[in-house]
Formats: C-alpha cells, sequence, structure tokens
C-alpha cells in the first residue's frame, strides 16, 4: 500500500476552507444558490479525522480565506473574478462568513498557530504555509476540505509543484458539482497525488503508532587497530566521521555518516561484526514485545548513545541495537 512508505512523524492534515461562507445553508454559497448539503455531507468524517490525527500529533493546520469588500487588484480585471458570480462577496474579513463552522471551530482553536490566512484559492500562493510546514518537518500532506475545484485543487497543484507526497482524503473532500468533483479526482490520481479515505488514513495512524522499526542506523565493527581503521575509511574511503560518546561499557565509538561504525575488540574476542543498530518507534513497547516472546537481551532498557536503547539477540545469535532517538 502506498501509505506505508510514509511517516506519521513528517506528515501533516491541511483543513481548507471549512467556513460558514462555503458550507453553511446561510453562507454566500448556501444564498447564492449552491446545494451545500453536499458540501456539508463530509463534516462528519473530516471531524473524526481530524480528532484522530490530533491525537496521534499530527499537525492539523487550517486554511482560512479571507475577502474584501473593496480588492484593488481584482478591480483592475477586464473579466469579471468568480466573486462577482455570487451574490455577495464571500468569507468578508472578520465577519461571520469567514468563521470556521461550529462543528470545527473548537478543534481549528486548539493551536491557533497552525491557522493560516490566505486571499486567494491556493493555500501556498502568497501564505506562510511553505515556511511553517518547513519549520514542522513536514513531507506528506494529507489534504481535505471545499471546494473540489477551486481551492482544493488549486492546493493539491501547489503541493506537488513543491514537491511534497499529496494524500487527496476523498470522502473528507467536497465540491458544488459531482461531474467536475469526478473529473477532478481522475486527473490528480493520475498526475498530482493519491487517493484514500479516511478510514484508510486512520488504520494508518493506528499502524504508525504501533512499536516498530523505522530504519537501520549502523553496523559497528570491531577491529584491532582503531586508528588505522580510522585513517583507512576516512583518508582512503572518503568516509565522514559522526561526533559520539563512547560505548555504554566504555569502549570508544567511532560512526561515520555511511552507516558503519568502529570500536576496539573486548578482551578475548575475535575480529567480527559487534552489532548491527536501528531507529525504532517505542522502544519500550517493543522491548515488552521480545521479553514475551522469549528472546535473549544482551542489554535491557538503559540510555544509550542516541537514546533509550535495548541489545537483543536475533535467532542466529547476532547481536542487534535497538533505540528510539530523544528530542
Amino acid at each position: 500500500m502506498v501509505l506505508d512508505a510514509l511517516e506519521l512523524k513528517t506528515s501533516a492534515l491541511l483543513v481548507i476552507d471549512m467556513q460558514n461562507a462555503f458550507v453553511h445553508e446561510k453562507g454566500t454559497l448556501g444564498v447564492s444558490g449552491v446545494n451545500t448539503r453536499r458540501l456539508a455531507a463530509v463534516v462528519p468524517a473530516m471531524k473524526a479525522l481530524i480528532e484522530r490525527c490530533q491525537a496521534a500529533g499530527m499537525p492539523v493546520i487550517w486554511t482560512v480565506q479571507e475577502h474584501f469588500e473593496k480588492d484593488a487588484v481584482r478591480a483592475k480585471k477586464k473579466i469579471a473574478a468568480h466573486t462577482a458570480k455570487r451574490k455577495q462577496v464571500s468569507a468578508l474579513a472578520g465577519s461571520w462568513d469567514a468563521a470556521i463552522i461550529d462543528e470545527l471551530k473548537e478543534l481549528a482553536a486548539a493551536d491557533p498557530s497552525l491557522v493560516v490566512h490566505k486571499h486567494r484559492f491556493g493555500a501556498f500562493y502568497a501564505t506562510r504555509l511553505e515556511q511553517l510546514l518547513r519549520m514542522l518537518g513536514t513531507q506528506t500532506l494529507f489534504i481535505t476540505g471545499t471546494t473540489t475545484n477551486a481551492c482544493v485543487e488549486t492546493t493539491v497543484r501547489e503541493a506537488y509543484l513543491r514537491d511534497y507526497d499529496v494524500v487527496a482524503v476523498t470522502d473528507c473532500i467536497s465540491g458544488v458539482n459531482e461531474e467536475w468533483e469526478q473529473t477532478a479526482l481522475k486527473v490528480w490520481n493520475q498526475y498530482f497525488c493519491v487517493l484514500a479515505e479516511s478510514a484508510q488514513i486512520a488504520d494508518w495512524i493506528g499502524a504508525q503508532r504501533k512499536p516498530r522499526t523505522l530504519g537501520f542506523a549502523h553496523m559497528l565493527l570491531q577491529v584491532a587497530d582503531l586508528e588505522a581503521s580510522r585513517r583507512f575509511y576516512i583518508d582512503l574511503l572518503g568516509f565522514t566521521e559522526r561526533q559520539a560518546k563512547p560505548l555504554a561499557d566504555g569502549r570508544p565509538f567511532v560512526p561515520f555518516h555511511q552507516g558503519i561504525a568502529l570500536t576496539t575488540g573486548g578482551p578475548a574476542k575475535p575480529l567480527q561484526i559487534d552489532h548491527m543498530a536501528f531507529r525504532v518507534h517505542d522502544v519500550a513497547g517493543l522491548a515488552a514485545r521480545l521479553k514475551q516472546a522469549n528472546v535473549k537481551f544482551f542489554q535491557d532498557l538503559h540510555d544509550g548513545i542516541y537514546g533509550r536503547t535495548i541489545y537483543v539477540a536475533d535467532p542466529d545469535g547476532n547481536k542487534v541495537e535497538l533505540y528510539e532517538e530523544v528530542a
């Protein structure tokens, strides 16, 4: 499944323009003749997904579209802007029309720093969204909101063009016209993103929060002459050294960015691979799972070089280090 390649810690949920102007029957679209029941139909699924993401610690970012009754930039246009095709200018700044709908406003208020104000369709255009995502360390955007063929589609395209991994959450996106919407989803799926339903996202979050291995960290080699080996890897092979503390048993530890590390051999030990190390999520949970399976522990949970660490034996007796990074 495509979602399996994504990481919770580098993901964010983007909620686009869930405002009275676009969703409430008395908002601008409603009084302009649009059937807002279709737009509001996604609210229950969206609310559940937002709560799931917030509980999991995933940032939930909100966009709020704001317009001005007198817009000097749009006034220059010779062809009427889309705002002129409605009964009134939508989402005037500070108005009830511009407010997030009652069903979601408390969730949006949980972290006001994650509310992004915009004045055009795209969530990236002339906003602080891109810098916010950089600061959060975001690579994957799960996109929800209204409306499919305007603000949501523009944002999907903007995100793709900035090389984010984009997932459109189909049952949490709504538009004013079903035919347009189905065409949009086909185009998105072909070019810009993958499509998924909120239940799939919830299952993915559940899987991401289980104890699991995240990636390879290093392989530790025991060497006879540490300085000679260090010069070989650095001077001859071009390896670059990382800063590190000594090992828990006091031996020196020389790790490289290229994936191996060096130490001296222990007493009466032959030259060998000392152990393999992997980053994990929830090392305490993994320790409990491994103990239940009667796996041999070389060293129980402790403060290691990178964070909370355990050392266990694989079925062949090889030493495996599992650690959870600390902030």
